[in-house]
This record gives C-alpha cells, sequence and structure tokens, in this order.
C-alpha cells in the first residue's frame, strides 16, 4: 500500500524526466574533461617564429630623433626642424619652397642623404592654411 502511493506520487512529479537528468549531467561532465585534458594535452606547432637574428627593417641615423615638417600653403614654404639625439648639437632648420608632400619627402630625403621610405617613417607634418 506504501508503495503503490510512493509510484503514485513519483508518477505524479514526473520521475520519468527527472530521473535521467543527473545521469546526463554526469555524461556530460566526464565527455567534457576528457576531450579538454585530450585537446590541452597535444602538442602544436607555431606558423610563425620568432626570429631574433633578423636585420631591422631599416636603419636610421644614428644622430636623428625626430623630423618635424609644418607646411605653410599661403605663403608656399615648408620649414622642416631636424632633433638630434644627441642633446649638444643643436636643431638642424630647413626651409623649402613647396608645399606638397611628396615633393617635400623628396627634398628632406635629398637634404638628409635618406631613402623615401626612412623620411615617411620619421617625419611629422602640421599644415597650415
Amino acid at each position: 500500500m506504501f508503495l503503490r502511493r510512493c509510484l503514485k506520487l513519483l508518477h505524479f512529479l514526473g520521475w520519468e524526466f527527472w530521473l535521467p537528468l543527473p545521469l546526463l549531467g554526469i555524461v556530460f561532465w566526464s565527455s567534457g574533461n576528457l576531450l579538454a585534458e585530450k585537446v590541452l594535452s597535444r602538442p602544436y606547432g607555431t606558423v610563425n617564429k620568432l626570429q631574433t637574428d633578423a636585420p631591422p627593417e631599416f636603419y636610421l641615423p644614428i644622430y636623428l630623433l625626430s623630423v618635424q615638417a609644418e607646411v605653410n600653403k599661403k605663403l608656399g614654404v615648408s620649414e622642416v626642424v631636424v632633433k638630434a639625439i644627441d642633446p649638444t648639437q643643436e636643431n638642424v632648420k630647413f626651409q623649402f619652397p613647396v608645399t606638397d608632400i611628396s615633393q617635400l619627402e623628396n627634398a628632406i630625403a635629398r637634404e638628409l642623404g635618406m631613402s623615401i621610405e626612412e623620411v615617411r617613417k620619421l617625419v611629422r607634418y602640421q599644415i597650415n592654411d
């Protein structure tokens, strides 16, 4: 009689649904652990390796710290200030009669004896209209 009441109560609560849930949880937890352990213990190779002996992308002259160019379009001139690393050296100033950026880069490269790519990486522009 007591067993029959308990079975009716379990059937009323839906034991067919609730009984497999802990079993499914244990299965998912253990299979997830096994999969994670397998993936994390697997060796892998890197595609790009760090190269320490490679030469730098470009060489800067030792004396240059920065190149600042102020382009004044109204006057049609550009003033360039080259700052040196050594604080005892003076800043070198140039004035060019061009306002076009590509022509200015060519003129700076000619004056400093550098390539145009090196100049492009160093120079900072201030354009005044």
